[in-house]
């Protein structure tokens, strides 16, 4: 007597089957996300898709800056909003100042009450406030003490052989400092540039 003998699965094996699968096929995907890095690419792209207003520690998106500031946001704790840098806009204390960007004014009272700055793009023969970053490429030639609200403002210049550039800045690649001159950068002195 040959008995054959078949097995069939009720609905509730085939339901578990079906779900363990899924669980599996979901592990597979999330490892090939995080090893390939789409999912973060995914997450930054969709931080950088439009401005908005953020909560303190949220981290600014590369290219953007923070433009507004609401006191009572976020539960007390102070909401920012935070849009793409575009030359020629003002920007509140906090925020961040993207490569290639200075700042030429300043606003003590601007952003709800903290320090604004108007940042710009750098550009030869421009007048930037004292703690602006100096792009490179570019140094500063002239100081005026009461310049930018009273903080002191740097001419900056193209770096060029022959002028003299203003102490406490980065000696730009491709040059060295050559001789002294009192009298240069509004009486801080300054080192003629030399090419290398």
């Amino acid at each position: 007597m040959n008995i054959k003998y078949r097995h069939v699965l009720g609905r509730s094996s085939v339901a578990v089957v079906r779900s363990r699968l899924a669980a599996a096929v979901g592990v597979v995907a999330l490892l090939v996300a995080a090893l390939t890095g789409t999912a973060a690419g995914t997450a930054s792209a969709a931080a950088q898709a439009s401005p908005g207003w953020a909560c303190p520690g949220t981290p600014i998106p590369p290219g953007y800056v923070v433009t507004l500031r609401n006191p009572n946001g976020c539960n007390g704790a102070g909401a920012w909003f935070n849009q793409p840098v575009r030359d020629g806009i003002w920007t509140c204390a906090t925020s961040p100042i993207p490569p290639g960007y200075v700042l030429t004014l300043h606003n003590a009272t601007g952003c709800s009450g903290i320090d604004s700055w108007f940042m710009q793009l750098a550009r030869d023969g421009q007048w930037t406030c004292a703690g602006s970053p100096i792009t490179p490429g570019y140094v500063n030639t002239g100081h005026i003490n009461a310049g930018c609200g009273n903080i002191g403002s740097w001419f900056t210049q193209l770096a060029r052989a022959g002028e003299y550039m203003c102490p406490y800045q980065p000696i730009p690649a491709g040059y060295r400092a050559g001789a002294f001159n009192a009298s240069m950068c509004g009486g801080l002195g300054g080192w003629l540039l030399l090419k290398a």
